[in-house]
C-alpha cells in the first residue's frame, strides 16, 4: 500500500504543535510562507527563489523571515534540506511520513528529477546487513545530463 500524501491541514497541525512546543507564535508571515512553499509539490527551492516568489505579493516579508521559516519546516519534519553540489541549499516539502526518494541532477541545466526504485532500496539494506551496519538514512544522487541537454550536446557535435 502506498502511503498517502500528507494533506495541507495535517501539515499545518504539525507546524502548530511544533511552534507551541518551542513557545513560538503562529504569525501571518509564516502562514503566507507556508502556503507558498506547500502549494508547489515536487519543488526543490532555495531561500532566494522562495523570497522572490513571496515578495511579489508581500514585499514586507524579508529574506531572513523566509530563511528562518524554512529552517522551522525542516526542524519539525515538514521539509527536507538538500544540497546538490552547486553551493545552494534547497528545500523540498515532505510528501508523507517516512518518505524516501532519490535524485538525478542534470549538470547541464540544473534540472532535478526525483525517482524511487525498490531494488536500490533492497540492495542498500542488504549491503548494510552483510556488513553489520545499521542505516539511519541514506541518499542517492546521480549526476549527468538530462535528455534535453544530451540532445543539445549531440546537436552541437553534429554542427562541427
Amino acid at each position: 500500500m502506498i502511503p498517502k500524501v500528507r494533506p495541507k491541514s495535517e501539515r499545518k497541525k504539525v507546524l502548530e504543535l511544533y511552534l507551541a512546543k518551542k513557545h513560538l507564535k503562529s504569525t501571518k508571515q509564516r502562514d503566507i510562507i507556508f502556503d507558498e512553499f506547500f502549494n508547489h509539490p515536487g519543488q526543490h527551492i532555495t531561500v532566494e527563489e522562495l523570497y522572490e516568489k513571496v515578495k511579489k505579493q508581500y514585499p514586507k516579508i524579508g529574506y531572513a523571515t523566509i530563511y528562518r521559516t524554512l529552517k522551522l519546516f525542516k526542524e519539525c519534519g515538514l521539509a527536507f534540506e538538500r544540497n546538490f553540489g552547486d553551493g545552494k541549499t534547497r528545500y523540498e516539502p515532505v510528501k508523507f511520513e517516512g518518505e524516501h526518494h532519490d535524485h538525478m541532477i542534470c549538470v547541464g541545466c540544473g534540472r532535478i528529477i526525483e525517482f524511487e526504485n525498490q531494488r536500490i532500496e533492497y540492495y542498500s539494506r542488504e549491503v548494510a546487513r552483510l556488513n553489520g551496519f545499521e542505516v539511519l538514512n541514506h541518499k542517492l544522487e546521480l549526476y549527468g545530463y538530462c535528455g534535453s541537454c544530451r540532445e543539445k550536446k549531440k546537436e552541437g557535435a553534429n554542427n562541427l
